[in-house]
């Protein structure tokens, strides 16, 4: 945490104080909001202040410099909103990174959208986010219409039909349940066995676990976000349920902290993700070794989604910035109309990325390739399996 704070106050310093208001002018100045409650979290924030760091010292991109802004929202709402706001009217951005919380982007897209500054996500996976129809907004990570599929098409089929589901408030955690409850009805003919949402910021989730247990279900989904999802599934073992009932959670499972902190508990976990560590790609070797030499970690997809924006926004910055004029509202949708001309990108992610042109969700939810995994193994030196991957089609899941 040291080490980013001494980061983000050189980039402030730099650009507010040592830079003149003309070369200031000449800069291509990125915004940053996301949640950083944890030490994960904080690496988020190295893995761009670095990547940024990297790009100026190698001369910028066309010769410019980056002047980064980096705000923590803490996965809230209404920081989320003011970040937002603050970015696009008081720093001037040209693009905001952002956010890793579903319930926090979502509000932040109209914001952007009357700014008209673009805004890319690396984490969140609500499909509410891109059924606004905004034209600003561009995500990197998979889609939960797409996880809604590949989960229930994989739990009916391999795990059972008779499932359980207890959710969170979380916007992200809700609607992946909640679809995929749906779609077990309209492919399966399938109602829950129990289905229940807990209280916002509740952490005792045994009495659901129990009532769970009690209807003798085949799989039980535990979605929330990392904190809940640990404690759900240590509890469920509290409560008796067997290792014999399949645990199904939602792509917050790929987050490290989940298999530290849940242990033994996480084992025989299911979940969809878009990046798995144990993925035997080179390019995927390569950079699991990166961060677990540099940030001391093993990444989950969150790492990898991170890793695979900033590696697109590059070239999309460097084709944009080549027409800037100085104005901001044109050099705003120069960075938009780059970002959206993205075709077939690939990187760490399964499949290849693309968007474009218009706002729908067809052309702005550019990873359509979720992998299914599986923990074998739980705490520090957590293992996992990658049982498939299935690339859908723009429209599906809509």
């Amino acid at each position: 945490m040291k080490k980013l704070k001494v980061i983000f106050s050189t980039l402030v310093f730099t650009a507010g104080l040592a830079l003149s208001s003309i070369a200031q002018a000449n800069d291509i100045k990125i915004g940053v909001s996301f949640r950083m409650l944890s030490d994960v979290g904080y690496k988020h924030g190295e893995l761009i202040t670095d990547t940024v760091e990297m790009w100026n010292k190698e001369g910028g991109i066309n010769g410019r410099k980056i002047d980064l802004t980096l705000y923590n929202d803490e996965c809230k709402s209404e920081k989320g909103v003011a970040n937002a706001t603050k970015l696009a009217y008081q720093d001037k951005v040209h693009v905001i990174i952002g956010s890793s919380c579903s319930s926090v982007t979502l509000p932040m897209v109209p914001v952007i959208t009357k700014a008209k500054v673009p805004q890319i996500i690396p984490h969140s996976t609500s499909s509410k986010i891109t059924m606004q129809g905004s034209e600003y907004i561009f995500r990197v990570p998979v889609s939960s219409r797409f996880y809604k599929l590949v989960q229930g098409k994989f739990t009916a089929e391999q795990q059972g039909k008779k499932i359980a589901y207890i959710y969170v408030p979380d916007q992200a955690s809700m609607v992946f349940a909640k679809e995929m409850i749906q779609f077990m009805k309209d492919e399966y003919g399938v109602e829950p066995t129990y289905a229940v949402q807990a209280g916002e910021k509740e952490t005792d989730f045994r009495s659901y676990l129990m009532k769970a247990k009690a209807t003798n279900p085949d799989v039980i989904v535990l979605s929330g976000l990392v904190d809940e999802t640990v404690r759900m599934l240590v509890q469920s073992y509290e409560v008796g349920i067997p290792k014999s009932v399949h645990r199904v959670a939602n792509s917050v499972a790929s987050k490290v902290e989940v298999p530290t902190n849940a242990g033994k508990a996480a084992v025989g976990v299911v979940y969809s993700a878009a990046f798995a560590a144990s993925d035997t790609r080179p390019i995927a070797k390569k950079f699991v070794k990166k961060i677990k030499d540099t940030y001391g970690v093993t990444p989950g997809h969150d790492f990898s989604q991170m890793q695979d924006l900033l590696d697109m926004l590059k070239p999309a910055l460097t084709k944009a910035s080549a027409k800037f004029t100085g104005d901001l509202a044109a050099d705003r949708l120069a960075v938009r109309d780059a970002i959206a001309g993205i075709t077939n990108f690939t990187g760490l992610a399964s499949g290849p990325i693309s968007f474009c042109a218009n706002g729908s969700p067809e052309c702005r939810d550019g990873n359509k390739t979720p992998v299914m995994i599986k923990y074998s193994r739980g705490g520090k030196n957590w293992k996992t399996a990658v049982a498939g991957t299935v690339t859908f089609n723009p429209s599906d899941g809509l």
